[in-house]
């Protein structure tokens, strides 16, 4: 059983946890875009330790913007302050998320483990945006419902099934700069 004064310290952790979101996303409205045109699409991911590490990443390499669909409000503390820096946007269904990108001609790849084309062989467009879906289900949507969706995926050569979120992130990110570094 649970102490009184263990769910007193979760309950006040929680309750630190959404100051520190609701002020950290009423200064995001001030974040600008990073130096590379690619958008991350975090797609109904938990809310939990991916979400602010992504943020960190995406951070450190320039992402132009994050889209969140479909995602509770999250600590941003291991963000280490990148989610008042990386612009996010807040969608409530991958339709209006796609709309957005599809009216601003971007070209939209999912990561799904051991589909679509191996992620070094895709040529990048400057102006590409990676759908990561939820660690446990994957993408939310029918992929065949969006045929303009590309799929790629990162090779594995050992035997575990998938990598986690904010990896496979940073390795899509990684990717693109690799393709559109400035000579």
């Amino acid at each position: 059983m649970v102490s009184r004064q263990h769910t007193n310290k979760r309950e006040e952790r929680y309750r630190t946890a959404m100051r520190r979101y609701k002020k950290d996303r009423q200064r995001n409205v001030l974040a600008q875009p990073g130096e590379h045109r690619f958008i991350l699409i975090l797609d109904h991911l938990q809310a939990g330790f991916n979400v602010p590490k992504i943020f960190r990443s995406a951070e450190a390499l320039g992402a132009f913007e994050i889209h969140l669909v479909n995602i509770e409000p999250f600590d941003p503390a291991p963000a280490k302050g990148a989610f008042r820096k990386v612009p996010a946007k807040f969608f409530d269904t991958i339709s209006d998320c796609f709309q957005n990108l599809e009216e601003r001609g971007y070209n939209l790849f999912t990561l799904e483990a051991d589909k679509g084309t191996i992620l070094y062989e895709a040529k990048l467009p400057e102006k590409s945006a990676f759908i990561l879906g939820n660690e446990d289900r994957g993408i939310s949507f029918d992929a065949s419902a969006y045929p303009e969706i590309k799929c790629l995926s990162i090779p594995h050569f050992g035997v575990t099934e998938s990598l986690n979120v904010s990896i496979a992130a940073s390795i899509v990110m990684y990717e693109y700069i690799s393709q559109h570094r400035k000579k």
